[in-house]
């Protein structure tokens, strides 16, 4: 059976668009030689649609879709995703078209509900597997989350005789999963003894980014063909189907199991029913692609390269405004907007002030010069001096902390928003998760823009990633940014509180608030208990920014805002304290109402 993969971007909502998109690369497989195509999870509205799910216009539509791409399925079997309404509720479906027609539905059994998934807010459980045969073979069929259950649907699927596994999914990219996602591949390819074909989608979407990496493995687990991450293609296979069958003769497991009356499929299972034909094969196929692997470097780079550009195409924009400070942050996400929209799509702004760094000033102009950005440089002392002017010498310098310095923030926000709102661009923020997480960020100065890119990267990795840029030439960041990566026009805050570097705080901030470990926990494991007890109380008393910031790009496997979700009012703390015994004791300059 010659199999194509279809890896696709698809547009939420764009439904003529994506079945545009569909209908040509059906096309593009017949004419490979292509049997069967297969594409990814509800590749015809997008993933994840969210509310939109909600609305019966969408779901019609969604359907009348469905039924355009299956007329498209003349001499090519198709499987697609798409949400179609069941006898008693909405289901995650794959559907399986032949001869013009749509011939049998699958419903998704396994709805994630956590994270960022929200599937059950939105779909029904499906019945029960589905096999169909398709020529004269037997092929089970499952959605995403389906294949990553030890006994689930593919299971029940392989017991009923399937030899060919095929799986629709959307699963987004975070740091390490393409290797985790590659590894279940091959160990449920091995415990079944059937191959799989797994069609994964590409492109970001808001805080999503997908990598695609659309893969299939052999019976015995080893990949036999691989798509390229983060980029669309469609990726052809031509598998040889007696060898499961006489590998299982050899294997005495899958026997014993279907013997098994408590481990049988259920009578749900559509064993031989739809017959779809199988087309024949017009040309010989050469060896399948196997792509390579990116380093992670590589991978979290384009990930996060990917996300702006999408988030601008598919919202209509088509330039990005970012401020600069001299510093690491600003540094990499100018590069990063360059590399995803062009340098004549990118500008770039510098605000100095009366007592700015000016060797900080000098690096950021060496930036915006290597990269061929427009820079403009907007002096900021005046509008300091008006708001002196208007509130008086002892209203700026008074509180806790600095509030010429937060006033300053926000004068430079309205900055760059007065730059960006002109139709068409995108203010990118250039805050990271480290500082997000410990309140340094100054409500309406730094947590302002419309997509925060690292926002879910943490300041160590930003400048382990800002030197691996640098070493793939030409490396666009001034030596002294590099040199001095917690540097900027404006002293560091971080500093100034007496915060220790990033280095030890960044492993607390990944063990407490992405592994959800107790603080007792963090000390006994050898970190400093005062560093810990500090850490964990800016991380509390954060929430009310984090929650006020744009949304941004998810590279972990729990970001700030849909990953995790905190109350804003609570008293809890692990050490028994009350919050107002945190209060008495201050928290630093960087957090509170500022």
């Amino acid at each position: 059976m010659v199999v194509a993969l279809a890896q696709v971007n698809p547009v939420i909502g764009d439904l003529p668009g994506n079945v545009a998109v569909m209908r040509e690369r059906i096309d593009d497989a017949r004419a490979a030689g292509a049997q069967l195509v297969l594409f990814p999870e509800l590749a015809v509205c997008g993933y994840p649609p969210e509310d939109l799910l909600l609305r019966s216009d969408f779901l019609a539509a969604c359907a009348a879709a469905a039924e355009e791409v299956a007329a498209a399925a003349q001499d090519v079997v198709v499987a697609f995703g798409v949400p179609l309404n069941g006898p008693r509720d909405l289901h995650n479906t794959l559907v399986v078209a032949a001869e013009g027609e749509i011939r049998t539905v699958y419903e998704k059994r396994h709805l994630p509900h956590y994270g960022t998934f929200d599937e059950g807010r939105y779909f029904g459980r499906g019945s029960g597997p589905v096999v169909v045969r398709i020529g004269d073979r037997l092929v089970g069929l499952c959605v995403c989350a389906d294949l990553w259950i030890g006994d689930g649907p593919a299971t029940a699927a392989v017991r009923a005789g399937a030899e060919l596994i095929l799986n629709a999914s959307a699963s987004p990219f975070q740091m390490g999963k393409a290797r985790d996602r590659e590894a279940m591949l091959s160990h449920r390819a091995r415990e079944l003894v059937c191959p799989i074909a797994y069609a994964n989608c590409w492109g970001g979407q808001d805080e999503l980014v997908f990598d695609g990496g659309s893969t299939v493995v052999d019976h015995r687990g080893r990949v036999v063909a691989r798509a390229e991450p983060f980029a669309e293609e469609l990726l052809l296979v031509s598998l040889d189907l007696r060898l499961v069958r006489a590998a299982r003769l050899r294997d005495p497991r899958l026997r014993a199991d279907a013997d098994d009356e408590s481990t049988a499929p259920s009578q749900d299972v559509t064993a031989a029913e739809p017959r779809v034909s199988l087309p024949h094969v017009a040309s010989q196929l050469g060896p399948p692609r196997v792509a390579e692997v990116l380093d992670p470097d590589a991978e979290l780079w384009t990930a996060l390269r990917l996300g702006i550009a999408d988030q601008a195409v598919k919202n209509g924009l088509d330039h990005a405004v970012v401020g600069l400070g001299g510093g690491i942050d600003s540094s990499l996400v100018a590069v990063l907007a360059c590399e995803a929209l062009g340098p004549d799509r990118v500008t770039t702004v510098l605000m100095p002030a009366a007592d700015s760094d000016r060797d900080a000033e000098h690096a950021a102009r060496e930036l915006a010069a290597a990269l061929g950005c427009e820079l403009r440089e907007v002096p900021v002392a005046g509008l300091r001096d008006a708001y002196e002017c208007a509130l008086g010498t002892p209203a700026l310098s008074s509180g806790e902390g600095s509030t010429e310095e937060r006033v300053l923030a926000r004068i430079r926000s309205n900055v760059l928003m007065a730059l960006a709102n002109v139709p068409g661009r995108l203010l990118l923020s250039t805050g990271n998760k480290s500082e997000l997480a410990c309140g340094y960020a100054t409500l309406y100065g730094e947590t302002f823009g419309g997509f925060a890119p690292l926002k879910d990267v943490p300041r160590t990795t930003v400048v382990r990633l800002a030197r691996w840029r640098q070493g793939n030439a030409p490396g666009p960041i001034p030596a002294a940014i590099l040199g001095d990566p917690h540097g900027g026009v404006r002293p560091s805050t971080w500093r100034e509180d007496g915060l220790p570097p990033f280095e030890e705080v960044d492993p607390i901030l990944q063990a407490y608030v992405e592994e959800d470990e107790d603080p007792d926990d963090l000390v006994a494991r050898g970190h400093d208990p005062d560093v810990v007890r500090r850490v964990v109380d800016l991380v509390e008393r954060a929430e009310p920014k984090r929650r006020q910031a744009p949304p941004g790009i998810r590279i972990s496997a729990r970001a700030f805002g849909q990953d995790r979700r905190m109350p804003l009012a609570h008293r809890f703390r692990s050490n028994g304290e009350r919050q107002d015994d945190v209060r008495e004791r201050g928290a630093g300059a960087g957090v509170g109402a500022g």
